[in-house]
C-alpha cells in the first residue's frame, strides 16, 4: 500500500544567496542559471515506490520517503511501521536516525570553529588535554574520519543480536567508549586514510560539551533544531523511549531464518553524538536543505564542510566533514549522510542549492541488501525515471549499460547479512 502526502508550501531562497552558495562549488554564470533550472528532472516517485518496495522484499517489514523540491513534497509509504499492530508506515512519524546524527554533530563543531572557540587544524589534545595517545591527531581527522582511531562498534556487534541486547539498556560515558577505541589498535596513521568510526564522532559530542560547558542535547536544540522548526526532532539519550507516533525497528539476527528483534527501545548510550538524534522524514528535508542553504553555517564554512575526498574506489561516493557525498548516474551531486542503528537505515541527503531533497527510511538492519534497495530512492528522486532505451539504443550500446546493478550500501555499523 502506497501513502501519498499532500504537497507543502513551496520553499524560496533569494537568488544572491543561492548565487553565494553556489560560487563555493563551481564559476557561476548567469546565462546558465535558467537553463539549468528547466532541466531539472522531475522525481519519479513510481521509481521511489519501487525502491521501498524492494526494501521491504528484502526484509524491511516497511519503508518510507519523502522528496522536497521546488513544486512541493511529495511522501510514499508501503508496509507497516508495528507488525503487532499492523500499523501502517507514517511519513509524519518519528524514528532513529543513527549516523545523520553525525551531521548535527558537525555543524555545531563548525559553529564553534566560526565563534573562533576551537580550530579544525589543531590537535584534538589542545582541548581535551591528554585524551589522545597522539597529538596529531586534529579536529579535522575526527569530522573526516582519517583520526586512525578504530571503531569500538566493530568488536561490541560481531555478534549482532547478542551484542546488541548486552548495550541495550546500558549508560556508557564518554571516557568509557574512547577507551573501548583505544583498547584497540589504530586503524591508519593520522591524516593518511579514511577509515569510518564511530569513535570521532564520540569525541566531537566531547568537544561540544567541553567547549560550551552544556549537554550535546543543548546544543542541537539551541543551535539547529530550535532555529530551523525541527518540531518532531530531539537528542535522546538515555531514555529508550521515542514519544508520540513513531516506527518500530525490526533487528535482523545473524542466524538464517531467525525471527527479528524488536529493537526500538534502546539508550543508544553506545553511540550518544554519533547516532542518538530522533527525527522525522519532514524535519529530515528541512535539516539537509537547510544546511545547504547557508541556514546554519557561513557560506565559507559549508565550503569547508563540503569539500570531499573519496571513500572508495567508485569515484562516486565521498565524504566531507561530517557529510557524505553521492555522485549520482545523471550526474548530480548530492550531500547528506547515511544512518544505521538497529532495527532502522537511513538516507537524508540533498542538492549543494538546498532546492531538492530526499529523506528515506527502511525499518529494519543487519541486512544489507534492504539498505542496498533503500539508497536507489536517490536515483529515482534526483535523476528522474529512467529513459527507455530504443531499438538504436540497444544495438549499440553494451549490454546493461543504461541499467547497472546498484553498489552495495556503505556500513554505519557491523552487520553480517
Amino acid at each position: 500500500m502506497t501513502v501519498p502526502l499532500l504537497s507543502h508550501r513551496r520553499l524560496t531562497v533569494s537568488a544572491a544567496l543561492i548565487a553565494a552558495l553556489a560560487g563555493g562549488l563551481a564559476p557561476a554564470t548567469s546565462a546558465s542559471a535558467a537553463p539549468a533550472a528547466a532541466r531539472t528532472p522531475a522525481p519519479d516517485m513510481a521509481g521511489i515506490v519501487a525502491a521501498l518496495e524492494s526494501a521491504m522484499a528484502d526484509g524491511a517489514p516497511g519503508a518510507m520517503a519523502r522528496y522536497l523540491g521546488p513544486d512541493g513534497a511529495r511522501g510514499r509509504a508501503v508496509g507497516v511501521r508495528d507488525r503487532e499492530t499492523g500499523a501502517a508506515m507514517d511519513v509524519q512519524a518519528r524514528f532513529r536516525i543513527g549516523s545523520v546524527s553525525k551531521t548535527f554533530s558537525s555543524v555545531v563543531l563548525l559553529q564553534l570553529v566560526e565563534e573562533g572557540r576551537l580550530k579544525l587544524d589543531a590537535p584534538v589534545n589542545t582541548y581535551l588535554e591528554g585524551l589522545l595517545p597522539d597529538d596529531r591527531i586534529t579536529v579535522r581527522h575526527l569530522l573526516t574520519h582519517r583520526s586512525g582511531l578504530a571503531d569500538y562498534t566493530n568488536a561490541m556487534f560481531d555478534q549482532t543480536v547478542p551484542g546488541f541486547e548486552a548495550v541495550r539498556n546500558r549508560v556508557f560515558s564518554y571516557q568509557e567508549l574512547v577507551d573501548l577505541s583505544l583498547a584497540e589498535p589504530r586503524t591508519t596513521e593520522p591524516g593518511a586514510a579514511y577509515k569510518y568510526s564511530n569513535a570521532n564522532f564520540v569525541v566531537v559530542g566531547m568537544l561540544i560539551e567541553k567547549l560550551t560547558g552544556r549537554p550535546v542535547a543543548d546544543a542541537y536544540q539551541r543551535r539547529i533544531i530550535r532555529p530551523l522548526g525541527l518540531r518532531k526532532t530531539a537528542y535522546v539519550h538515555p531514555d529508550t523511549r521515542i514519544k508520540g507516533t513513531h516506527v518500530r525497528g525490526y533487528l535482523h539476527p545473524d542466524e538464517a531464518g531467525a525471527p527479528l528483534v524488536d529493537s526500538t527501545e534502546q539508550t543508544v548510550s553506545w553511540a550518544q553524538s554519533a547516532g542518538a538524534v530522533i527525527s522525522t522524514p519532514t524535519d529530515l528535508n528541512t535539516f539537509t536543505s537547510g544546511l545547504m542553504r547557508g541556514r546554519l553555517l557561513s557560506a565559507a564554512t559549508l565550503g569547508e564542510m563540503t569539500t570531499v575526498t573519496p571513500t572508495d574506489s567508485t569515484d562516486t561516493r565521498f565524504y566531507g566533514l561530517g557529510l557524505r557525498r553521492y555522485d549520482l548516474s545523471c550526474g548530480t551531486q548530492v550531500y547528506g549522510h547515511t544512518g544505521t542503528v538497529q532495527g532502522f537505515y537511513t538516507y537524508a541527503f540533498s542538492t549543494r542549492d538546498g532546492r531538492r531533497s530526499l529523506s528515506a527510511m527502511a525499518n529494519t538492519s543487519n541486512h544489507g541488501a534492504a539498505n542496498t534497495a533503500l539508497g536507489n530512492t536517490l536515483e529515482a528522486a534526483f535523476c528522474g525515471k529512467k529513459p527507455t532505451p530504443d531499438s538504436t539504443a540497444r544495438s549499440t550500446a553494451p549490454s546493461g549499460v543504461l541499467d547497472l546493478a546498484p553498489m552495495p550500501a556503505e556500513r554505519d555499523l557491523p552487520e553480517r547479512h
